[in-house]
């Protein structure tokens, strides 16, 4: 089996500040900020239905292992919670910015609401 995880580059990998988590956040207005455990994002995703919501995952689940940078997520019926921090950095990355822009882009294309 071929390795296929895209890794960022490690400077990728360092942590923002909170004036750069604004920055990018301006380009993800869904996503909320908090100072917790040195800056994370959250986002609550809703789907038509539980089909829907678990498929989102499947998706995202594959991106993030192509990544190798994994969600903090929560799913109860047709609603998905997701967390992002990076935990080697204490913080936020660009890691994160990333995949929370991949899991826009996913949601943007289901058939139900998100």
């Amino acid at each position: 089996m071929s390795d296929t995880r895209t890794d960022l580059p490690p400077a990728a990998a360092g942590r923002l500040s909170a004036e750069q988590a604004r920055t990018h956040l301006q380009s993800l207005p869904l996503w909320a900020w908090a100072d917790e455990r040195g800056g994370l994002i959250r986002r609550d995703f809703a789907f038509a239905d539980f089909t829907q919501a678990f498929g989102f995952m499947a998706q995202c689940a594959l991106v993030a292992e192509r990544m190798n940078h994994h969600p903090e997520w929560n799913n109860v019926y047709r609603h998905v919670s997701v967390t992002l921090t990076t935990h080697d950095v204490q913080g936020l990355s660009l890691r994160d910015i990333e995949l929370a822009r991949q899991m826009d882009a996913i949601a943007k294309g289901s058939t139900g609401p998100a």
